[in-house]
This record gives structure tokens, C-alpha cells and sequence, in this order.
């Protein structure tokens, strides 16, 4: 699912697409944000590290858990 991370006084985001449920990133960004950890470290469908400042984070967008679809529409 796609994952956007929005960076307060910054123009650009973080985008990512990630094999974890929207509940599990949910529970991960309140855990780090309620616990006051300096970092949250996350991870991409690709195996790759995203490590952003909890106190950064102005918003976090989490894409629908769809699968794609196949073929062709009529």
C-alpha cells in the first residue's frame, strides 16, 4: 500500500510503498509519537529503511489495502 509521510516546515514528503497492514503503521506512528521517541524507523516493501523524527511528522497518509487489479476495463 502506499504510504505518505508529510514533514512539517518542508514542501516535500516521504512516499513509500509498504507490505505492512495500515493498523500495524497506525500503531506504529501513535506508539512512537505517545512514547515520545526521537526516531520511528519503518520499512518498505523493498526491504529498505525509513527512519523520520517524530516530532517532524505533520501528517501521515496511509493508501487503501486493495489488491491490484489484472487485466483490462471495459
Amino acid at each position: 500500500m502506499d504510504v505518505t509521510i508529510g514533514i512539517k516546515d518542508n514542501a516535500r514528503d516521504i512516499s513509500f510503498q509498504s507490505s505492512d497492514s495500515s493498523k500495524d503503521l497506525i500503531a506504529q506512528v501513535k506508539k512512537a509519537i505517545e512514547g515520545n521517541e526521537p526516531v520511528i524507523e519503518l520499512s518498505d516493501d523493498k526491504g529498505r529503511t525509513i527512519m523520520v523524527p517524530t516530532s517532524s511528522i505533520a501528517y501521515l497518509e496511509i493508501g487503501a489495502e486493495e489488491a491490484r487489479r489484472v487485466g483490462f476495463l471495459a
